[in-house]
């Protein structure tokens, strides 16, 4: 069996109210979470999950929130004595900008994404203002870009799955780590959403779906799904991953 180690990397935060992750819950809290490229390790190339911001802001009181250091995308992957023309292959959770600005910096990577987020970064909704075909113009003209459109094991220990919680196209990568099974979700959560308080399961609910979601009641089924299915659980922009280095 191919086996990953999964090295988390900051690349970026956001300030908003903790209702955008917690649907329902946390109205009117500040909340700051973190914006993740993850470096996949193992047999089958230079592999990231998404690429986070490209001018990410820095700040002290920013790391302290998050308790880890922001990098930038250059800095971050050097850390790993990479660079973007090293990655091999990148998958994407979904297209909004907080997930895929370095996209076009990584000129030697098959982008594999979902062709749902291909077509709602070029026509999306009003309501939709998180996706900027900008960032993935370029890619796509070099023919970078590889859609899917079922779950597809895209090398041997690493799958993707569709899970239209947060975003139509949304996938979930499960990777296979000497720990156990993983999974990055592919939509925007935090490990409260999985584990909630008494408040929430005091009434009869298991999880809380994202903040921000296609349809809630599937978002819900689909977050028990995950859980379910997941030795090692990480919610796309969980904090408390901030500082650490290897998982798996």
């Amino acid at each position: 069996m191919s086996l990953y180690k999964i090295h988390p990397i900051v690349l970026g935060t956001k300030i908003f109210d903790k209702s955008m992750m917690t649907y329902q819950h946390g109205q009117g809290e500040k909340y700051i979470i973190p914006i993740y490229s993850w470096y996949l390790e193992g047999p089958a190339g230079k592999i990231l999950v998404d690429t986070g911001e490209y001018g990410p802001v820095r700040s002290a009181a920013r790391e302290e929130a998050i308790g880890g250091k922001i990098f930038t995308f250059e800095e971050g992957l050097a850390k790993w004595n990479l660079r973007p023309e090293d990655i091999d292959i990148i998958i994407h959770t979904h297209l909004h900008n907080d997930h895929c600005e370095n996209d076009e910096i990584c000129v030697n990577a098959a982008i594999y994404v979902h062709q749902l987020e291909i077509d709602h970064i070029h026509h999306p909704h009003p309501l939709d203002f998180r996706y900027n075909e900008d960032f993935i113009l370029e890619v796509e003209e070099r023919g970078q870009l590889k859609a899917i459109n079922r779950d597809i094991e895209i090398v041997p220990g690493i799958q993707v799955i569709h899970t239209p919680a947060h975003t139509q196209g949304g996938c979930s990568v499960v990777i296979q780590t000497a720990a156990g099974q993983a999974v990055i979700t592919g939509f925007c959560c935090i490990m409260e959403n999985f584990n909630p308080p008494p408040a929430i399961t005091g009434m009869e609910m298991e999880v809380i779906p994202p903040g921000t979601h296609v349809h809630v009641y599937e978002a819900y089924d689909l977050l028990l799904m995950i859980r379910s299915m997941a030795e090692i659980l990480l919610p796309l922009h969980e904090p408390g991953f901030a500082a650490v280095d290897t998982i798996g």
